[in-house]
């Protein structure tokens, strides 16, 4: 009898511990970026953005990102180009080749050494076209693209220094020249980017905004604030969240610190990557019940990187997670 009671007690006393362990809610990171590293940083996007006071460790790579060498902005413009005459051209050669081996060819009708000279000569014709359609492509190319490649700059981070300045609250900071393009040996140009206190007081803005348009699932609003790439990755994760039947809601949004790791133009674009350390309230609710099943940590740092176009503002264009 004294062991049944004991048999009744501890299975009691192990569903209670399973029931306060479904009860609590597991520390998950469910912010925007899902507390990954997505996006884009122009040419920049494979390179370790400069370390700050802030974020002193080095960033993590990027895990998700449309960039490819030689793509100075794909988070922008994300379509990628195609080689003039590559498939196409060697698909037309190979049909006269068929042709001309089942006595046809292009020549229609002639046979033997006359159609051979015939495809050998049409041939020569369209080598001569390609050529000359690579060598116009090429120069239009080189007309359009500034020539020769940027020299370094020394880096003017916040917070250090009498060239530094706390976020929102300095003068203007210039980031470091560097970056190749790829699939040619010569270096991407770029240039120095100023930053000053309004551009910090428009990064401050859009951590809260975008916090806030993730929150209530804003997709539009998302659209408008950070690059297509960063609205898809965003969008993904609120279909994920939505499947789960769970929404991410973050609110209280408070910049703690943060400056400037890097800041740099690439064509008609400017970039400014900076390290963010905020606070926030952070939770994951259930969609039916709006009960509590996840709670993210109450700090997160991070650099955030943004562009912008001539007369447009600044739009989120990666995050990454910091070590």
């Amino acid at each position: 009898m004294l062991t049944s009671t004991k048999r009744r007690k501890r299975t009691a006393t192990f569903l209670a511990l399973a029931a306060a362990l479904t009860v609590a809610a597991p520390i998950a990171e469910a912010r925007p970026g899902g507390g990954g590293s997505v996006g884009s940083r122009g040419s920049r996007t494979f390179n370790a953005p400069s370390a700050t006071q802030t974020a002193p460790g080095t960033a993590a790579p990027m895990q998700r990102t449309q960039a490819q060498p030689g793509m100075t902005n794909p988070g922008m413009q994300p379509q990628q180009g195609r080689r003039f005459g590559g498939g196409f051209m060697a698909g037309l050669l190979g049909a006269g080749l068929i042709g001309a081996l089942l006595g046809a060819g292009f020549s229609g009708g002639l046979g033997g050494i006359a159609s051979f000279l015939g495809l050998m000569l049409q041939i020569g014709l369209v080598v001569l076209l390609v050529a000359f359609a690579v060598r116009w492509f090429r120069r239009r190319n080189e007309q359009q693209q500034p020539a020769g490649a940027g020299a370094p700059y020394a880096r003017q981070a916040l917070n250090e220094g009498p060239n530094r300045n706390p976020m929102g609250a300095g003068g203007p900071a210039s980031g470091p020249m560097g970056g190749m393009m790829g699939g040619q040996p010569r270096p991407q140009q770029q240039r120095p980017v100023q930053i000053g206190p309004n551009d910090f007081q428009s990064f401050e803005r859009l951590l809260g905004e975008i916090q806030d348009a993730y929150s209530h699932e804003d997709k539009v609003g998302l659209r408008n604030l950070a690059t297509p790439e960063m609205a898809g990755y965003f969008e993904e994760e609120l279909q994920a969240n939505a499947a789960r039947g769970v929404v991410n809601r973050v609110s209280e949004v408070k910049l703690l610190q943060g400056d400037l790791s890097e800041a740099w133009g690439e064509g008609s674009d400017e970039y400014a990557t900076v390290a963010m350390r905020y606070a926030l309230k952070d939770v994951t609710l259930d969609r039916r019940s709006n009960q509590v099943v996840e709670t993210g940590a109450p700090q997160a740092t991070e650099l955030w990187t943004f562009v912008r176009r001539p007369g447009r503002p600044w739009i989120l264009s990666a995050i990454q997670q910091t070590a």
